[in-house]
């Protein structure tokens, strides 16, 4: 669900355009493979590459071994030993090719939970770079994405999610949550596709 335009104008340039988690982890055949991110990374291309320098992209670290974490995450890597860095290929943890030969002009951000804001790294570079818009495009629109979004918006960012360019192993929830993005918090988030940012950011 997306609304025609952009409701607060243009992009400028205190703009950045925040990917969360385009990585080989979720393209690649494993438990979490997110099976339409192919379909969705064309369009982020095409954002990459007219705006390298303004790309921030969030990495997910998994723990380094099964079990490890506080609280419930240690119960979560108990359930995805398979998925812990002691056993994956390193190089699974890795953006995608075609977006990682942009880094640098783009940065990367690294996190080990859904949100991208606890650790620190990612809000000290926006306000270094006295951004206050971010245009959200990667996966899982219902879990990362979600909490990078909530995150923004408690921080008092204009949040620009562009819905043809997000990705999630769920097609129910993926809906649900475009549903919440535009309806419950209209006022805060422009759930626009990628066109309207291609054309909208001067």
């Amino acid at each position: 669900m997306s609304a025609p335009g952009l409701a607060y104008g243009p992009l400028g340039d205190n703009c950045v355009h925040l990917c969360v988690d385009m990585q080989r982890l979720f393209a690649e055949p494993s438990p979490w493979a997110t099976p339409w991110i192919t379909r969705v990374l064309p369009l982020i291309e095409s954002l990459v590459e007219r705006r390298a320098a303004q790309t921030v992209f969030t990495r997910f670290l998994p723990a380094q071994r099964p079990g490890q974490g506080v609280g419930t995450w240690k119960r979560y890597y108990e359930r995805w030993a398979s998925m812990t860095q002691d056993v994956l290929d390193p190089e699974m943890i890795d953006l995608l090719p075609s977006l990682a030969r942009h880094c640098p002009p783009a940065v990367v951000i690294d996190k080990h939970i859904y949100s991208p804001w606890f650790e620190g790294g990612l809000r000290r570079l926006l306000l270094q770079w006295q951004v206050d818009t971010l245009v959200i495009t990667g996966g899982e629109t219902d879990v990362c994405v979600l909490a990078t979004v909530l995150g923004a918006i408690d921080f008092g960012y204009r949040v620009v999610l562009v819905t043809d360019a997000l990705c999630s192993s769920s097609d129910a929830t993926h809906d649900a949550l475009l549903t919440v993005y535009h309806q419950r918090f209209a006022q805060q988030v422009e759930t626009v596709e990628m066109e309207t940012v291609l054309s909208g950011w001067t």
